[in-house]
């Protein structure tokens, strides 16, 4: 089975491009030989698996939370309607048993002029929840060297698939390393499950979206310090920051960020499948 957040769907993407990326996900995975579980919290209860008509509410609803690892326990309290981010997704696929997820890119470390310590929660789940989760790396509008360097302090081993470098979301380019180059689907699974019988937690491999599809650095820092200006201006922080940087840049470059960020999930959810066959192939081989 191959998790997928539901966050993408509430707050990553506007109607209907959000449910037509859902499905294209979901259908990814099942066409590669895996079944899908978008999670959510579903009214008041943490849901592993989302129906059609799910899935169709969620992404037409306009008062669905945002729920993060903090968030889950508030959610099920108020029995909201709610996305989980990548931390809250991880925690709850793992409390079913599943071991993969294809997400978009994780969260990370904001730049300034954020606090210090605006730092998401992601990098924690991924440092005690025992997930591969599969991603385009960390997203473009953070501080990547920073997000690296708490990854790396925290132990969680940053994979890159078919690259050296750590990719940056739906952006070309890209220069700082990863901690290991993989090059198959089965490989990725082998590291896993080896790091996770030497008492590992999460790991983080990163796919890259193709150049060709990827939007070049210099118009996207351009509309990223455009967005963050703004985001100052308006005092926005906090749990607010990412959607809404992302939001405006797309508003700012165009239906190019939507392509790509469709593009890009749907790779990664094509390779989660591909790496859950492969990992149990090896756990029924032992």
């Amino acid at each position: 089975m191959v998790a997928l957040e539901s966050t993408l769907i509430t707050h990553g993407l506007p109607w209907p491009t959000n449910l037509e990326t859902a499905r294209a996900c979901e259908s990814a995975i099942r066409a590669n030989g895996a079944i899908p579980a978008t999670i959510a919290i579903w009214h008041g209860v943490p849901t592993v698996g989302l129906s059609e008509a799910q899935l169709e509410e969620l992404a037409r609803s306009t008062t669905a939370r945002k729920a993060s690892r903090r968030d889950l326990g508030v959610c099920v309290g108020w029995k909201a309607l709610a996305g989980t981010t990548v931390s809250a997704t991880m925690a709850l696929a793992h409390a079913v048993g599943i071991r993969l997820f294809a997400t978009g890119g994780i969260g990370g470390a904001h730049r300034p002029p954020a606090p210090d310590f605006d730092i998401s929660a992601d990098l924690i789940e991924l440092a005690r929840t025992p997930v591969l989760v599969v991603c385009a790396g960390a997203k473009s509008i953070l501080d990547l060297p920073r997000t690296l360097e708490i990854l790396e302090t925290l132990g969680v081993p940053v994979l890159g698939y078919r690259n050296d470098t750590f990719p940056t979301f739906y952006t070309a380019g890209g220069d700082l390393p990863v901690s290991a180059r993989i090059d198959s689907a089965a490989q990725a699974a082998a590291v896993f499950q080896a790091h996770c019988q030497l008492g590992g937690n999460g790991v983080l491999l990163a796919n890259p979206l193709p150049n060709n599809d990827a939007i070049p650095l210099v118009d996207f820092d351009r509309a990223r310090q455009l967005a963050e200006a703004d985001a100052e201006q308006a005092g926005v922080f906090g749990a607010r920051l990412t959607p809404y940087l992302l939001k405006r840049i797309a508003e700012i470059l165009g239906p190019v960020v939507l392509l790509a960020n469709q593009k890009l999930i749907v790779a990664n959810a094509q390779l989660a499948a591909e790496i859950a066959c492969s990992l149990t192939f090896l756990e029924q081989s032992v």
